[in-house]
């Protein structure tokens, strides 16, 4: 595939130390992984947040831990009801590469009314992801959440 870039573009890479460039790339690739796995959850593409999702990954949430098929079976459902239902706002994410391992962290508020109760919590959220053959996978996620004085 050939890539073109501007001038911008090439401006950008030439000041970027060796190395940068590449840094950048994978960071951006990690973060739109978990973009994409938010996104499907918020249309409700359960297929599409499973192929994000490595045959051995773990979702630690309340307390419990779900292998992939645990979560497809029983609690991936419930999270595309409530991600399409309850309007949540991700802060920007801070992601870690470490050779073939990134960590992505990031904090959320949710406000909103699920299953006709009020919901008004902050969150936490943490993946891991691995790189292969195919790209960045997630290899676990874990969520913990609070509850909070709703907003007006």
């Amino acid at each position: 595939m050939r890539v073109r870039l501007g001038s911008l573009g090439l401006a950008l890479a030439a000041a970027l130390p060796a190395g940068a460039a590449s840094a950048q790339n994978d960071s951006a690739a990690v973060a739109a992984v978990v973009e994409r796995y938010h996104r499907a959850l918020a249309d409700g593409d359960s297929v599409a947040a499973l192929a994000l999702l490595a045959p051995d990954a773990v979702i630690l949430e309340s307390g419990g831990v779900e292998t992939r098929e645990e979560y497809r079976s029983h609690h991936l459902p419930a999270d595309i009801q409530f991600a399409r239902t309850v309007r949540s706002e991700r802060a920007a994410a801070r992601v870690v590469i470490a050779g073939d391992v990134a960590w992505v962290s990031a904090t959320s508020t949710t406000q909103g009314t699920y299953r006709e109760r009020p919901v008004a919590s902050a969150g936490a959220e943490l993946m891991v992801l691995t790189r292969g053959p195919n790209g960045w996978m997630i290899r676990a996620i874990h969520w913990s959440s609070r509850t909070r004085r709703p907003t007006r």
